[in-house]
């Protein structure tokens, strides 16, 4: 087997508990029937924001014979970004700074490509998002693991700090969280920001911070988000606009570089993003979403729904006996499951047609993920069952 093969393959390979739910669960077999009750992903079991279809369909009618034609970066999308940025971070993002995607998936797969040499280490925080790991490893670099703080879930920067070695080329980071909600302080990112100073110093080479903010408008309680881009001037902002609209099969982000960092490395990262989305296949997002992206910007999910959500699955299953936090942001609950293995615990609620995501998928074995963005019916249907399931646990 060819090296590029064999490390495809063990890259793939450490997804394996996230897969195997996929490919061997209950939910695998029985999560498309009709009346599931279905929590384990982001997917829109309400629909889009209001706009969203008619903002599309503007836009399907050609406007110019090339209308469909090969699209990398449309101006007007990468103005519309931009001044979103400037207006919430109050950095002057330039238009040019900003590079579009096809979601934050092809955004980060281009960064590893245009930054990462093979053999350089990437730290991530773990619990993680589930590709993480396995698309550090198959660009070539080399995954380390660092766990947040138990108490609290916010970064352990003395942890972190120990994981950096003479290989260390960048820092991934993704707020608010999943499956945590947890939105990184201002003081975590200040702390972060000069910890990387220092060692970029003492390494002799620039680190970077890769941001993924991909839930940065899925905010609770009337909290903010901070962008490490605040902080350190080489962060590397990652963007999807599927969390925040609800809409993860229309494939559109960006990745963007903040206005303090040098104006050399935003040049040579520029060329070097743009030959790495051509490289990995067209990593632009299609023509119609660019057309209609300044439209985009001005619109996402209710953000009223989801909290009021949030507050009823909390309520109601802390009152049956389980133990819940109250995320802070993002569109995840995180309860720890009534018995220690989380998968037992999920096949038995599964018994019931109601599916949430096992801990040990997200690493966070002794815990299940629910997805927020099930339906409102999908919850009066589904907290009897987490009843039954837990009663029948106790009483067995």
């Amino acid at each position: 087997m060819p090296a590029s093969s064999k490390r495809i393959v063990e890259a793939f390979a450490r997804m394996s508990p996230f897969m195997n739910f996929f490919l061997n669960s209950t939910f695998a077999r029985e999560g498309n029937r009709p009346g599931a009750c279905v929590f384990v992903a982001g997917d829109p079991w309400e629909g889009p924001p209001l706009g969203f279809v008619e903002s599309l369909q503007r836009a399907a009618v050609p406007q110019n014979p090339n209308w469909f034609g090969y699209r990398n970066y449309v101006p007007e999308a990468q103005a519309a970004v931009a001044a979103g940025l400037r207006a919430r971070t109050g950095l002057a993002y330039a238009d040019e700074d900003v590079l579009l995607t096809n979601g934050a998936f092809a955004g980060l797969a281009a960064l590893c490509l245009a930054v990462l040499d093979p053999g350089d280490e990437v730290i991530f925080n773990s619990p993680p998002w589930f590709f993480y790991e396995s698309m550090l490893a198959g660009s070539g670099a080399v995954p380390v693991r660092v766990r947040v703080r138990a108490d609290d879930y916010d970064l352990d920067l003395a942890a972190l700090e120990a994981a950096l070695t003479p290989r260390t080329r960048a820092v991934l980071v993704n707020s608010p969280n999943n499956p945590t909600g947890r939105i990184y302080p201002p003081a975590t990112l200040q702390a972060l920001a000069d910890l990387l100073t220092r060692a970029s110093a003492r390494l002799g080479r620039v680190l970077y911070l890769i941001s993924d903010e991909a839930y940065k408008h899925i905010l609770f309680d009337g909290r903010k988000h901070y962008s490490p881009a605040l902080y350190y001037p080489h962060t590397l902002v990652v963007y999807t606009y599927g969390k925040t609209l609800l809409t993860p099969g229309q494939r559109l982000g960006y990745l963007a570089l903040p206005p303090d960092m040098p104006a050399a490395d935003r040049a040579e990262l520029r060329q070097t993003i743009f030959g790495a989305q051509f490289l990995i296949g067209f990593a632009f997002p299609n023509a119609l979403l660019q057309y209609v992206l300044p439209e985009l910007e001005q619109q996402h999910v209710d953000l009223t729904r989801l909290e009021r959500r949030r507050d009823r699955f909390i309520r109601a299953l802390r009152g049956m006996g389980y133990s819940v936090h109250q995320p802070e942001g993002a569109f995840y609950l995180l309860p720890r499951s009534p018995i220690p293995n989380d998968w037992a615990f999920t096949e038995q609620l599964a018994a019931r047609q109601v599916f949430v995501l096992p801990g040990q998928a997200v690493e966070m074995p002794g815990f299940f993920r629910i997805s927020l963005t099930g339906s409102d019916d999908m919850v009066d249907r589904a907290l009897p069952a987490f009843a039954e399931t837990l009663a029948g646990l106790n009483a067995g």
